[in-house]
């Protein structure tokens, strides 16, 4: 399918000739408190390079700006197939990839439910349950039982630290995970010890981040693409930068200057300093009450996560102030986290001129009766809340274009947001627009296009397992400390 680009934005705010002047006025504040400007846009942009350029430094930053040692794109002519596995906090995904040599691929997968007490349990109970899915799934379709020893690109997206493409010491555990005996422990040893023991014939090629396959996935079916980002419950961006460029691999490796390295931004925490974004008092009430404070600032301000608990704590402060649902219990609306993202998409698609959908929504959910003019306050309090987060999930991309002087390319976007709320896309391109000065060009036409990704965790894994066995058989795998040396030359037998 052939993407057309961007839309123009959306600028509707229905009739708002009913509204009572006091409301008017709140209307008003909010656009002020939640708009971001031109300026303050290019701002955050400029910002953001310095920040990402920091991230590389031997000092570091806010933003990690982990090497991944993946250090090619596909070139399109990759073939054989390939297992890939995803480790999500509520299932694992098998897939088996068949590249065709021709920017094409098949593939066939499964899913497989991770029991809640596998999260809590022992390191050997995890590893032997994922050994014994992926033996299932092999079982399954191959039931000849005759299988070669298959390579495998695992999507382990937890944070890692990797010195090899096929290692990565665990740092932390997140999405519900409390399993003892593996923070601070190269994970692929002990996935591999489970493999042996289960007599599964795979071995661990790549260890990935979803982020990275979705770049090398997009690329491989659109070699125009140099980017991969996703915007969904998180946010992240992998892009490639080259060894010069990256000041804490000195010592490390005895690279070319100008080798290629992907990079795992982990943005998600752009200023955790609190120096630039246009924070409200709601963004900080939302930083201030999670669980780690003065942590992933960004991703706050705009992924999925929390867009509508933003929206939350604004309606429930307005109710404070005796501006909407007079007289009215919202104890239901004072539950944190009780609106989600994929509702604020709800209000603001509602199509009656009415806001009917809107109305039926709040009295099943929350037992409030809105008036018209409350619910186009909130219609306009969602689109407000959705076009910040847009316009500022694209600074990102405009400091990466910046700091690589990247004036043409495509962007692989994944996640929630990216996909399902309403004209994100658009929105972003809009902002992309006035921050790199594309001025008269219609949006069909904007250099840097962001479009829906392919799959990351499943065809970029499998990808980039293809390409470290490449690599390895040319003899590429030189230059490296000799302890990674040898990691990285053991995956290929």
């Amino acid at each position: 399918m052939v993407h057309l680009g961007p839309k123009k934005p959306p600028s509707r705010k229905g009739s708002m000739a009913d509204v009572p002047r006091d409301l008017l006025e709140q209307i008003a504040q909010l656009e002020m408190l939640f708009t971001v400007d031109t300026a303050k846009l290019k701002a955050v942009a400029e910002h953001f390079k310095k920040e990402l350029e920091k991230g590389l430094s031997k000092e570091g930053g806010s933003i990690p700006m982990i090497p991944t040692w993946v250090m090619s794109m596909p070139d399109g002519t990759e073939s054989g197939t390939y297992l890939a596995l995803d480790m999500g906090g509520t299932n694992l995904r098998v897939c088996e990839v068949t590249l065709l040599g021709n920017r094409d691929f098949d593939i066939i997968q499964s899913k497989y439910h991770m029991p809640p007490e596998m999260k809590t349990g022992t390191s050997e109970q995890l590893w032997d349950y994922i050994a014994e899915c992926l033996l299932q799934f092999l079982q399954s379709h191959h039931p000849d039982g005759n299988i070669s020893e298959m390579h495998l690109g695992f999507t382990f997206s937890y944070p890692c630290t990797q010195t090899a493409i096929n290692n990565g010491i665990l740092q932390r555990w997140t999405k519900g995970f409390d399993i003892d005996d593996v923070e601070g422990h190269d994970v692929q040893p002990m996935f591999e010890a489970a493999l042996q023991k289960k007599k599964v014939p795979v071995k661990v090629t790549a260890l990935i981040n979803d982020t990275t396959g979705t770049m090398v996935a997009s690329n491989y079916t659109d070699p125009e693409t140099q980017m991969g980002v996703i915007f969904g419950t998180g946010c992240n961006a992998a892009y490639f930068d080259v060894v010069k460029n990256i000041p804490k691999l000195e010592g490390l490796v005895d690279l070319d200057p100008e080798t290629p390295m992907a990079i795992n931004c982990e943005w998600g925490a752009f200023d955790n300093e609190h120096l630039i974004l246009p924070r409200t008092a709601y963004d900080v009430q939302i930083d201030n009450e999670s669980p780690r404070p003065n942590q992933q600032c960004f991703e706050k301000m705009i992924a999925g996560l929390y867009l509508g608990e933003l929206h939350r704590l604004v309606m429930v402060d307005m109710h404070t102030q005796g501006l909407i649902f007079e007289k009215q219990d919202v104890s239901k609306l004072k539950v944190p986290y009780s609106i989600d993202a994929s509702l604020l998409s709800q209000i603001e698609e509602d199509p009656f001129e009415n806001l009917s959908e809107v109305q039926d929504i709040f009295e099943s959910r929350f037992n409030i009766t809105t008036t018209e003019p409350e619910r186009k306050l909130l219609r306009r309090l969602a689109e407000l809340i959705g076009t910040r987060a847009a316009r500022l999930s694209a600074t990102g991309i405009a400091a990466i274009c910046m700091k690589k002087g990247i004036k043409a390319c495509h962007v692989g976007a994944d996640g929630s947001v990216f996909n399902k709320y309403p004209h994100f896309e658009e929105r972003g391109a809009q902002a992309l627009a006035e921050m790199l000065d594309w001025k008269d060009l219609r949006p069909s036409k904007y250099p840097v296009k962001v479009q829906p990704a392919e799959d990351g965790s499943g065809v970029g894994a499998a990808l980039i397992a293809a390409l470290t066995v490449k690599r390895v058989k040319e003899g590429k795998a030189v230059g490296m400390r000799p302890d990674v040396r040898e990691k990285y030359l053991a995956t290929v037998k």
